[in-house]
């Protein structure tokens, strides 16, 4: 990419933009949360849509000259709802989010009291921090009663219901930020009901997946359903929330003080603007509808396909290797590998293999009770997949990965095979 301008008005940061740009291209990226976004999607998020507040939505904003702002949100909106095949009468979908953690705090906000009880799974069993973390805004305002996964790192679906039942939470969280298995939405949505409670799924993982059919969708068994917008959606860094346009639950004591023809969407949009948020990022937005349609191609369907070949066929030669993995396996993106199994904790593998120019994060295991330094491993798929690297070259990553921890080889050695590799599948910046 050529910054002209930047080069001439700032040489430090231009400096380092281009030793960053360098060093994604010759990094081979686990990082399962991360993608590359296609170069039309870089042209829009750096285009001058940047300079205009749009505070407000389409037809009703808090600033004139935002005519063409209207046109590309309802654009974003439409593509959205049509990705996910669903129904404009039935779902709303507000595409203003910053990003996945102010997006599930504006749906706490949006439909229980502060103090009330969310439920969602534990930090140290696949959950996010968003999803109930004490040190996280959704674990200060609220009170939490978290879920988790039993003996074989597989989500404990009648533990789950015995919870729910006994707390009653106002909100049941489905979805992972390092679950390595397909999530039964159907099952946690009947628990929703069964307790009483809001089911949102967040599905900031595997959006793409589900997209592509290649993983169950939480749409007909959930209320809410956030995603971000980069990660296997590989759009620019952002989010969505979709909503039942349907009434708040009878039950819930805020039904008494509002109007009954309120839907759960018009709350998420009072919660999103003015709740949590100011003007939209209006170039993320056009971003956004740029991704949906991108997304919309057949040829994102066999991308989704070649992350999931590539995570298995990762996942079984690191076991081969001896490297022990939580529940065994991988049904999607990621994997999570407890490197206690050779005799390291998550920080010093992930300082290891950064070294040798991979990046994958450490993350909790089940047991974990210190998540800055934890037991494992998350390694995903998606920005290698999107490289253009398949199977045989999965088998070079994990026998790379084994050379740097188990065999102690050089790292000069092992990041010239880093390098080889990266050089032959470019990034097109």
């Amino acid at each position: 990419m050529k910054f002209r301008y930047l080069e001439k008005e700032d040489k430090k940061i231009g400096d380092l933009v281009k030793r960053e740009i360098e060093r994604q291209k010759e990094t081979i990226n686990l990082i399962a949360s991360e993608n590359y976004v296609s170069s039309a999607v870089l042209e829009v998020l750096g285009s001058p849509l940047t300079n205009k507040y749009s505070e407000g939505y389409p037809g009703a904003r808090y600033y004139p000259g935002n005519k063409i702002y209207d046109e590309i949100e309802k654009i974003a909106q439409e593509r959205a709802l049509k990705l996910f095949k669903l129904s404009a009468e039935e779902w709303g979908v507000n595409v203003q989010g910053y990003s996945g953690s102010p997006a599930n705090l504006a749906v706490y906000l949006a439909l229980i009291n502060l103090g009330e009880i969310i439920m969602g799974m534990a930090l140290n069993a696949g959950g996010h921090l968003t999803h109930g973390h004490k040190v996280s805004a959704s674990g200060k305002f609220f009170k939490v009663a978290q879920y988790g996964v039993g003996e074989d790192g597989f989500i404990d679906y009648k533990e789950l219901e015995k919870k729910a039942l006994e707390n009653k939470p106002k909100i049941i969280i489905s979805g992972a930020t390092a679950y390595a298995r397909e999530i039964d939405f159907e099952k946690i949505g009947k628990i929703a009901k069964k307790a009483g409670a809001y089911h949102l799924a967040d599905i900031s993982h595997i959006a793409g997946l589900v997209v592509a059919g290649l993983h169950k969708s939480p749409f007909p068994y959930a209320d809410i359903v956030m995603t971000t917008t980069h990660k296997t959606l590989r759009g620019p860094r952002g989010a969505v929330i979709f909503a039942r346009r349907k009434k708040i639950i009878e039950n819930n004591e805020i039904q008494k003080i509002k109007k009954k023809e309120e839907t759960i969407f018009d709350r998420i949009n009072k919660a999103v603007f003015p709740g949590v948020q100011g003007g939209p990022h209006n170039n993320v937005t056009a971003a956004k509808a740029l991704a949906f349609l991108e997304a919309g191609k057949p040829s994102f369907r066999v991308y989704q396909k070649q992350i999931i070949k590539n995570a298995k066929v990762l996942a079984e030669e690191l076991k081969k290797k001896g490297f022990s993995l939580v529940t065994g396996g991988t049904d999607n993106h990621l994997m999570l590998v407890d490197m206690r199994s050779v005799g390291l904790d998550g920080m010093g593998a992930e300082r290891m293999l950064e070294e040798i120019g991979i990046t994958a994060n450490r993350n909790a295991v089940p047991g974990d009770e210190k998540p800055f330094r934890p037991s494992g491993v998350r390694m995903g798929t998606p920005a290698v997949t999107t490289r253009g690297m398949k199977e045989k070259e999965m088998k070079e990553i994990a026998e790379i990965i084994y050379g740097c921890l188990v065999k102690k080889e050089s790292a000069v050695g092992l990041k010239k095979e880093v390098l080889k590799l990266c050089k032959k599948f470019p990034l097109m910046y």
